[in-house]
């Protein structure tokens, strides 16, 4: 793991996947869209019904996030990540579709881990509880699909210095076993 933080802007290129290595923080600045469970399952509906998407998923990055509504004065609420193994189901569809990245809190699946190895893609980890501290890089939220999901509609998100940290890489480095590897559980 380095010091060093990495700035990445979206959408991603291939030079910017790359070059990031597990352990790696990042600031992410850019466009990024939000999807939690239920709006994961609407996207699938729409694909298996070769309806277009809430918004052009390739080179994208999906925050697994439902922001809590704003304060008076605010752009969001807290804006913390959810459990990303939930989304693990979905993950080869939308990675043949283009998505590079995702951020959420906790480990994927092997499978998810070998996904993003196939298709070139990152998976980035974010810290539970820290909603309201993260809330601070989101610029501006907007619900651009499935209003009537609440906090788990997509929302488009603009990001500055949005702090991540690589937790899988498109080499199949996996930050959690080599912290579990060097540590111990």
């Amino acid at each position: 793991m380095t010091n060093d933080v990495v700035k990445i802007t979206t959408p991603l290129d291939e030079a910017t996947i790359r070059g990031l290595r597990a352990g790696q923080r990042v600031v992410i600045n850019g466009t990024i869209y939000t999807a939690r469970d239920a709006a994961h399952k609407r996207m699938m509906e729409l694909i298996k019904r070769n309806e277009p998407l809430p918004f052009d998923i390739e080179r994208q990055i999906i925050y697994y996030v439902g922001p809590t509504p704003a304060k008076p004065g605010q752009v969001v609420g807290s804006a913390g990540p959810t459990t990303s193994y939930r989304m693990d189901s979905y993950m080869e569809t939308l990675y043949k579709l283009g998505l590079k990245g995702t951020i959420g809190k906790g480990n994927r699946s092997q499978e998810v881990l070998d996904l993003i190895k196939k298709y070139k893609a990152v998976h980035f980890s974010n810290i539970g509880g820290a909603g309201a501290l993260i809330a601070k890089s989101i610029k501006t939220c907007k619900i651009i699909a499935f209003e009537d999901l609440g906090t788990e509609a997509i929302h488009r998100m603009e990001v500055e210095d949005f702090s991540c940290i690589v937790a899988y890489d498109p080499e199949g480095n996996d930050i959690y076993k080599e912290a579990i590897e060097k540590y111990g559980r």
